[in-house]
């Protein structure tokens, strides 16, 4: 009588052939649109922002497998560099080099391996670098350096405040959303990333092509970018008809911070959010209503990192309420 064994991998599980690798690369080739246009925006700065990340990433997933795990190195699968990417778009282009180090230290040595690797961590890497240093370095991680004229030099010391920023001050010291709004950019430079920010945060033309270029390849589905967006706008969007000069309109909402990046890259990450449709659907829920929140009356002017971090958390328990249907479980039928 022969055995047989029974393989249990980690997540993703999906019938397909194409490997996690290629799966990364896709999701890196949609970024591209947004780091072009953050080399327009920022300069060279943005180019070493993303270097140091990507490097930082890869060499310590590679020393901890090798010297700590002492199991097969996998950096060739896409992913440290994936993270690094992901991390240095969540960050300042003037942000200090032993900080994005020590970010990415945490989130490949604290976020990613602790747990055993690529498919076993339960927190968005990149999002568990970038929160540490929010909460670690304020003052640092709250710098935007303004868009420099000329995009070969290094942004320099001059900085600004983001758009949810400037909402965010204005507010605190009784200002009207009719004068606030006067001093925010216009609706064309918020769309199109020519404001202060993250590295890859600000176009939100650049990251709705790398998200349609997703949803094209069936990287990721329709469910949590739009549940997420739409319950941003939606909740966003009654404060502010309830009260138009205290509440900034919805789409200021999704045009700035981090809501098109956490709606298509990060949110979607196959292994850190639900494995159903439905369960998708409340997950992204969860994290529109968190970060209008946020937004709304929290100390922070963005919340995008904050909310996927606490939805990743309840994803163990969307995925037990929302499984899917056995193979060859009986299905009661109703007789007409």
């Amino acid at each position: 009588m022969s055995s047989q064994s029974i393989i249990i991998s980690a997540s993703p599980h999906i019938h397909s052939d194409r490997t996690s690798k290629k799966l990364m690369y896709d999701v890196i080739i949609a970024l591209v649109p947004a780091f072009l246009v953050s080399l327009y925006v920022f300069g060279i700065s943005a180019f070493f922002v993303t270097a140091i990340a990507v490097i930082s990433c890869i060499i310590f997933e590679y020393l901890i497998q090798t010297f700590l795990l002492k199991t097969t190195v996998t950096i060739g699968d896409g992913s440290a560099l994936l993270t690094g990417i992901l991390l240095a778009f969540n960050l300042p282009s003037n942000l200090p080099i032993w900080m994005i180090i020590v970010g990415s230290l945490v989130a490949i040595g604290v976020a990613k391996m602790s747990f055993g690797g690529l498919g076993f961590n339960i927190f968005n890497p990149a999002l568990v670098g970038r929160v540490f240093l929010l909460i670690s370095f304020p003052v640092q991680m709250t710098m935007w350096p303004n868009p420099v004229e000329n995009s070969i030099k290094i942004a320099d010391a001059v900085t600004g405040a983001t758009p949810l920023g400037i909402i965010k001050e204005g507010l605190m010291f009784g200002e009207t959303m009719t004068e606030i709004t006067s001093k925010l950019p216009s609706y064309f430079d918020m769309f199109f990333g020519l404001i202060g920010g993250s590295v890859g945060e600000m176009s939100a033309f650049a990251l709705l092509l790398g998200g349609i270029y997703l949803l094209v390849r069936r990287v990721i589905s329709w469910h949590i970018p739009i549940s997420m967006l739409g319950s941003i706008a939606l909740i966003t969007g009654i404060f502010w008809l309830v009260s138009p000069e205290q509440y900034a309109n919805p789409l200021i909402h999704i045009l700035t911070g981090g809501a098109l990046l956490g709606a298509f890259f990060m949110a979607t990450d196959l292994v850190t959010s639900p494995m159903t449709k439905k369960g998708m659907i409340v997950f992204a829920i969860g994290i529109g209503i968190i970060t209008a929140v946020i937004r709304l009356f929290g100390a922070y002017p963005e919340g995008v990192s904050f909310a996927i971090l606490i939805m990743n958390a309840f994803v163990p328990l969307i995925n037990s309420n929302f499984k899917p249907k056995r193979f060859g479980a009986k299905i009661k039928s109703k007789i007409l």
